[in-house]
């Protein structure tokens, strides 16, 4: 007779018989802290530190850029008349977008009960967090007189000397980044806090079990804590939902109601939605791919979630490609001549070239995904990934110098970005890095308790007394 393999079958009852399990290596309650407490409890890995210290020389260089921005001004950049949106909004439209990725696997999954995100959802949350900083930062130094930053705040009075315009859709930007930055901070942190505990109760160190503690409010596993702590997590998760649509949809706005003549873009909400999840799924492969391999974390970040997340790519890259088309169509079937230049100078203009890049990246390239050895492929899928965000990028700087030639020749200007645009977009991503490599370090990776719920029948009493640590009321103990 034939043998079975419990643990596989146990994992995938819950998931459906057919489907790869969610945990590979027959791991217990007792494997899964260990292998995620691993992480930090261990050396870091010898790459680890190179890489830290080139993202940090980066983010120090992003900061001395910013300072140089504030002692000389804005002429150090390639803005010109009429581009007065050039690299700073582009990079705040794209970290904005890579933030998307985070809220949606944790807040939309989780309430739809996909049991798929446990592994991954973490470090999208982390990612969340720190595109946002990367994002804010970019509105913060764009407004030239930076001793007037609190112009920027939705705040009437009668002292400043210009009141806030609270029909424009830049203002609508403040309130929507900041509930969003807020509320995801917060989701965040509050999944964490159980895992938190544990690493509170493993700390070898005085220093480590006080900040530990303190983070983790006094967590003790009991069912009192479980049943508040579901239902916050719940909450919050409801409330992370809408803003998934509404963020990118405000953002949005900042270039639909442009006064263009021709410039109809009332498909800009939906479809600028779907490219955020679209970049954004495409970042969270490219970091958690590196991830598994480099902590050892493969059991429990899989090939399946690595599927999953393609998958989402492929659809969201189809959505986009066919807004792109949309555009087109409709430019030309509407016979307005002005309509048709604001598009098809977008494709044929002097930035011809970066809609090809836009439009080969988001559209074509993903759909190698359609073949199962591309999208189960890990180093296959992280080209496939990095190529995405570039073509993200560039969408939105087609989006900006589309906006910027309209019918007076006093503004065909070419825009040329100068050295510090560039170097200010890399340091961007040196900060990017430098804050999810700290997270890695120092903070669960992976969300242990939710983990844990999706190992049926688990063997929990290798706990060894840390009962503080997870899996559910039910199996805490």
């Amino acid at each position: 007779m034939a043998t079975v393999d419990l643990t596989s079958l146990d994992n995938t009852i819950e998931d459906g018989k057919h489907r790869a399990p969610l945990v590979l290596g027959g791991m217990d309650y007792s494997d899964v802290t260990d292998a995620v407490a691993g992480v930090w409890e261990k050396k870091q890995p010898a790459i680890w530190w190179p890489i830290f210290g080139l993202a940090v020389s980066l983010t120090m260089l992003f900061g001395a850029l910013i300072m140089h921005l504030f002692f000389t001004g804005v002429g150090v950049w390639g803005n010109n008349n009429p581009t007065y949106w050039a690299f700073d909004i582009v990079n705040f439209v794209f970290w904005v977008g890579i933030g998307h990725a985070g809220t949606l696997i944790s807040a939309i999954l989780f309430l739809f009960r996909q049991h798929w995100r446990t592994s991954i959802n973490r470090a999208a949350e982390a990612m969340t967090i720190f595109a946002v900083v990367c994002a804010a930062t970019f509105p913060g130094i764009h407004i030239g007189r930076i001793w007037v930053f609190y112009w920027l705040f939705p705040v009437p009075t009668e002292h400043l000397a210009m009141w806030p315009n609270f029909r424009s859709p830049l203002l609508w930007d403040v309130f929507a980044v900041g509930t969003y930055a807020t509320t995801s901070l917060l989701f965040w942190y509050m999944g964490m806090v159980p895992d938190l505990a544990t690493f509170r109760d493993r700390s070898k160190s005085k220093i480590g079990q006080f900040v530990y503690g303190l983070l983790s409010l006094g967590w003790t596993g009991s069912a009192r804590n479980w049943h508040r702590y579901e239902m916050a997590y719940t909450i919050l998760a409801a409330l992370a939902t809408p803003l998934v649509l509404s963020v990118h949809t405000v953002v949005s706005f900042d270039f639909a109601v442009s006064q263009l003549p021709g410039w109809h873009t009332t498909i800009f909400p939906p479809y600028f939605v779907a490219g955020a999840i679209f970049s954004g799924f495409a970042m969270v492969v490219t970091l958690l791919v590196p991830v598994r391999k480099l902590y050892g974390l493969e059991n429990l970040i899989t090939i399946r979630h690595l599927e999953n997340m393609n998958k989402i790519i492929m659809a969201t890259g189809l959505m986009v490609g066919t807004a792109y088309s949309i555009e087109l169509f409709i430019a030309a079937y509407s016979g307005v001549a002005s309509e048709q230049f604001a598009f098809y100078n977008r494709a044929f203009g002097n930035f011809g070239w970066a809609y090809f890049i836009m439009f080969t990246c988001n559209v074509f390239i993903p759909q190698l995904f359609w073949f199962k050895w591309c999208r189960t492929t890990p180093w296959f899928m992280v080209i496939v990934s990095i190529f995405v965000n570039i073509g993200m990028w560039f969408e939105r700087f087609v989006i900006i110098m589309a906006l910027c030639r309209d019918f007076i020749p006093g503004s065909w200007f070419y825009y040329r970005p100068t050295w510090v645009d560039l170097m200010m977009l890399i340091g961007s991503f040196g900060l990017f890095f430098t804050l999810f490599l700290l997270f890695c370090r120092y903070l669960p990776v992976i969300a242990m308790s939710e983990v844990k719920n999706v190992i049926p029948h688990a063997d929990h009493g290798h706990e060894g007394g840390h009962g503080h640590e997870g899996g559910h009321p039910a199996t805490s103990h």
